[in-house]
């Protein structure tokens, strides 16, 4: 990574009040954390940063952040804990950064709700460009119609999702994901096909979707080891069926 122009990196207060979206950046590396938040103020976001665990969560109880760009190993409470702490206080993105190339390492920060995560080392602009996606996808989609199926129901513009009247605690890539699903149902979708469609992404790790898929079937399946909503299609992904018929593919 070019390292760039020397830049402070606590909260860039001169652009409070700018309608700017706020920043978390969690990483003990000093180097890694001026690269990340140089590149992310540059590009107008409002930048704060912590070190450890519970400095990131008493940056983000004082300034709760719109996105988090979290390490997962951090000294005394690793990134994972974080994340279930931050997520335990209210629904807030997360990128999660990893110095290991190891998929047990990337699945383990998706399970615990991660939106996206890059593996160390990552080029600055790519990550600049993984916050802007993420957080464009996190924002209220304009008077957008509200979905209702087998019980599920979702309002795109509030965000808010609902199984049987009882409100569900969902991500924002398991938002995006079931939205996609209740506007296409009963059709068949590769799991390249939900990652252009859903993530947004020409490219990545498609054990994303797998996850992504495995956490929403445990949150709005009856039984989600035996899912009649979010079908498996062998050979082909997933399909949404909203009559709960199990399917022969």
């Amino acid at each position: 990574m070019q390292h760039p122009q020397s830049q402070p990196y606590e909260l860039t207060e001169d652009r409070a009040g700018t309608g700017a979206a706020r920043v978390l950046v969690v990483d003990d590396d000093p180097t890694v954390a001026e690269i990340v938040t140089g590149y992310l103020d540059r590009a107008g976001y409002l930048v704060d940063h912590a070190d450890d665990g519970p400095g990131a969560l008493t940056r983000a109880a004082a300034h709760w952040p719109d996105l988090v760009v979290l390490d997962l190993m951090l000294p005394g409470m690793d990134g994972l804990e974080v994340c279930r702490r931050l997520r335990g206080h209210a629904p807030v993105p997360v990128i999660m950064l990893t110095a290991r190339g190891d998929e047990d390492d990337r699945i383990l920060g998706l399970e615990v709700g991660a939106d996206d995560y890059v593996t160390k080392p990552f080029s600055p602009r790519e990550l600049v460009l993984r916050v802007e996606s993420v957080l464009r996808r996190s924002r209220p989609a304009p008077a957008a119609q509200s979905l209702s199926t087998a019980g599920l129901t979702l309002d795109p513009t509030a965000r808010r999702a609902a199984r049987d009247g009882v409100e569900l605690a969902l991500t924002l890539r398991e938002f995006d994901l079931l939205a996609f699903f209740l506007r296409n149902p009963g059709r068949a979708f590769g799991r390249e096909d939900l990652m252009r469609e859903v993530w947004g992404w020409d490219f990545g790790d498609l054990s994303t979707v797998t996850v992504h898929v495995r956490r929403l079937r445990a949150k709005v399946e009856e039984d989600p080891a035996r899912p009649r909503l979010i079908q498996t299609v062998w050979g082909v992904g997933y399909r949404f069926e909203p009559s709960g018929r199990e399917g022969v593919a």
